[in-house]
């Protein structure tokens, strides 16, 4: 028996694509001579995998084998269906002339899975929020990636004044953010594998806070308060008071002296004025930075001492009493002995 193979390249690729075959063979066969008027021809159907459930012309006819199977059908155009393991169809329209045999080999072949791509991936950059100004900040990026090509870390600082000082191009920087108080430093890392996909390409940012801070306000402080002390009691808080300024040579004191209710006029600047030659006779302090001032009157006499660093606040009198309320008493010998030096 003569017999005449054929091969359709294009339909076979076609379907190798959308099915996932690896061959398709349509065969046919002339029968012998004699039988050229014959009503039937014969269909053989073989596939890998067998068990490939067919269908001619809506008709179920069992399953493929892994060795021809032959159908006899009438001369004409048939409808050919097989089933895939996929579930998806194969179909064509076979011409079968009576006394003639069509051949059909079909090889099933699954089309793996296309490999996963590595992109889109997650990228962060952790940071401190707040740092005071002058610090060195560090920013660090994560990118959790699982392709082959090297990544490229692209960095970009605002504002314009901040100022990368090493790591550009890597996953750590460091920034300085000295000059950069009250401002807000933004960090912006993109990252990519150089493939040229947009879903290779992915971005983080992170943030910095440079707060402004308030200048530590100098603030004058109050040392003692001598409130009808004895000039021996007096003496002893103005020795410590003494090695307070010559401990800051920088610093000055500012005596307040306070008249009593009962006191005698003008006894408050007699006060000052023993404090003030004691520190300057019996303990070397420069009379310069003494400031006596006449605070007014209190129910006692006292001495409120003061010391002042340079740019303080200078501190303020703080009487209790109105002129008014004063009843001075009468200068007497045994007052003045009883402050006697």
């Amino acid at each position: 028996m003569n017999s005449t193979r054929f091969v359709s390249r294009s339909f076979q690729f076609a379907f190798a694509a959308l099915l996932g075959f690896s061959l398709l063979t349509i065969c046919s066969q002339s029968a012998i001579a004699k039988s050229k008027t014959a009503k039937y021809g014969t269909i053989k159907i073989l596939s890998y995998p067998g068990g490939l459930p067919i269908t001619v012309d809506g008709k179920s006819y069992g399953v493929t084998t892994t060795e021809y199977r032959a159908i006899d059908f009438n001369a004409g155009v048939h409808s050919v269906v097989i089933t895939m393991p996929n579930g998806q169809k194969w179909a064509r329209e076979i011409d079968l002339p009576g006394g003639r045999i069509k051949c059909i080999a079909v090889k099933y072949t699954p089309i793996p899975p296309l490999p996963k791509s590595p992109c889109p991936f997650p990228v962060t950059v952790s940071a401190p929020s707040q740092v005071n100004e002058g610090e060195i900040i560090t920013y660090a990026a994560d990118a959790v990636y699982s392709g082959t090509s090297s990544l490229k870390y692209t960095w970009t600082i605002s504002p314009a004044s901040a100022h990368i000082l090493s790591g550009a191009g890597t996953p750590t920087i460091t920034v300085d953010s000295t000059g950069l108080a009250g401002k807000r430093i933004t960090a912006t890392l993109v990252v990519d594998d150089g493939s040229g996909e947009p879903l290779c390409q992915q971005s983080a940012q992170a943030f910095t806070n440079i707060p402004l801070l308030e200048k530590r306000k100098i603030v004058a402080k109050e040392f003692d308060e001598c409130d009808g002390c004895s000039y021996d009691d007096q003496k002893a808080r103005l020795d410590n008071l003494a090695v307070e300024l010559q401990n800051d040579p920088t610093t000055t004191t500012y005596l307040f002296g306070y008249g009593g209710r009962t006191s005698p006029v003008g006894y408050a600047d007699r006060l000052l004025a023993r404090a003030r030659d004691y520190l300057v006779s019996h303990r070397g302090i420069d009379a310069s930075r003494i400031i006596l001032v006449n605070g007014g009157f209190r129910e006692n006499d006292a001495v409120e001492v003061w010391i002042v660093p340079q740019g303080a606040v200078v501190p303020q009198a703080s009487p209790t009493l109105r002129v008014s309320d004063i009843r001075p008493a009468p200068e007497t010998r045994k007052r003045r002995s009883s402050h006697k030096s």
